[in-house]
C-alpha cells in the first residue's frame, strides 16, 4: 500500500508547498481537489471548503494544469486522482474532470452521488444514479481513467453495501468505490471487513480520517441528542489497526489517502504525523 494526501486538508499550502511537504513526509502521491474559490471568499483565511489554495480551478488552462503535473513529478510523486464535487447526472462536467485527469496523468476521478435528506425518495435517486453511472462508465472507457463513488454520509452511498448496490452492474475496471470508514461512522456502522469482501474488485481507493460522537443536548421528548464530530486518526471510533488488517485480508494494495478534518495539526505536521502513524500498519 502507498500513502497519499487529498489536498482539501491542506488549504493554506500552495500546490508547490504541498508537493514539498508530501515529499518531506515520505508520501507517494497527491489527490488534487478540483474546485474554484468563490468570489466572496478571496480575502478570507484559507479553509477546507472555501478559500482552499491547494485546488485546481475547473476553468484552468492547459498551462495552469501543467503547473500541477510538473510539481508533482518534480517531487517524485504520483497524481493519484482528481477529486471534484460533481452533481449526479452531470455528464458534461464529469467529462471535463476526466479530460483534466488525463492531462495530469491521474489514475482516477470521483464521480457524483445524490444527497439524501428525506426530501426525495431513495428509489428515485437510485435510478438517477444508476443511469448516470452507466454514462460515467462509457466516459471512463473513453479516457482510460477509473471513476469511483465514495462511501459518504448524507448521500445514497453511506456504506459499502449501498455503494456496491450502485456499481454492481458495472465494469469494476472502469467504475469503483472509494472506501471511507470515517465517513461511514456519521450514519452508523457496517463491519468493515464484510464491506470490503462485498466490494471485491470494486474497491478502488481508501481515505483515512476518523469520527466520534458527543452528546449535543436533549430533544423535546426528553431523549439525548448526539452529534458526530471529526476526530484525529487515532482518536475516533474507527480502529485503523483493524481496518488495515481487513484491507490486507482482501489483498488491497492501493493508496491510502489522508483526509483528516480534525484540525489537530497544521498542514505540514499533519502529513508527517499521518506517515508516522500509518507506516507501521503497512508492515
Amino acid at each position: 500500500m502507498k500513502l497519499s494526501v487529498f489536498s482539501v486538508v491542506t488549504p493554506d499550502l500552495t500546490p508547490e508547498e504541498l508537493a514539498q511537504a508530501a515529499q518531506d513526509a515520505g508520501l507517494d502521491g497527491i489527490e488534487w481537489r478540483f474546485k474554484d474559490i468563490p468570489a466572496d471568499a478571496q480575502n478570507e483565511q484559507p479553509s477546507f471548503w472555501r478559500r482552499n489554495l491547494c485546488s485546481i480551478d475547473p476553468a484552468a488552462s492547459d498551462e495552469e494544469l501543467e503547473r500541477f503535473a510538473s510539481i508533482t513529478k518534480q517531487h517524485g510523486l504520483e497524481t493519484v486522482s482528481v477529486v471534484p464535487y460533481l452533481t449526479a447526472g452531470d455528464l458534461a462536467a464529469t467529462e471535463r474532470v476526466l479530460e483534466v485527469a488525463q492531462k495530469l496523468g491521474a489514475k482516477m476521478i470521483r464521480a457524483g452521488v445524490p444527497s439524501y435528506d428525506r426530501s426525495k425518495n431513495y428509489n428515485e435517486l437510485y435510478e438517477l444514479e444508476v443511469r448516470y453511472l452507466e454514462g460515467v462508465q462509457k466516459l471512463s472507457q473513453k479516457y482510460g481513467i477509473r471513476s469511483m463513488i465514495e462511501t459518504h454520509h448524507v448521500t445514497i452511498a453511506p456504506s459499502a453495501g449501498l455503494a456496491h448496490r450502485l456499481v454492481s452492474g458495472l465494469d469494476p475496471n472502469l467504475v469503483g468505490v472509494l472506501f471511507d470508514p470515517g465517513n461511514m461512522i456519521h450514519e452508523g456502522y457496517e463491519n468493515f471487513r464484510m464491506g470490503l469482501e462485498l466490494l471485491g474488485p470494486y474497491l478502488a481507493h481508501v481515505h483515512i480520517k476518523n469520527t466520534g460522537w458527543v452528546k449535543k443536548g436533549q430533544r423535546e421528548d426528553g431523549s439525548i441528542e448526539w452529534e458526530s464530530v471529526w476526530e484525529p486518526i487515532d482518536g475516533g471510533i474507527v480502529s485503523w489497526s483493524q481496518v488495515f488488517a481487513d484491507l490486507k485480508s482482501v489483498g488491497y494494495d492501493g493508496y491510502i489517502g489522508v483526509e483528516d478534518f480534525s484540525r489537530k495539526y497544521d498542514s505540514k505536521e499533519l502529513l508527517k504525523k499521518f506517515a508516522e502513524q500509518i507506516r507501521p500498519y503497512l508492515g
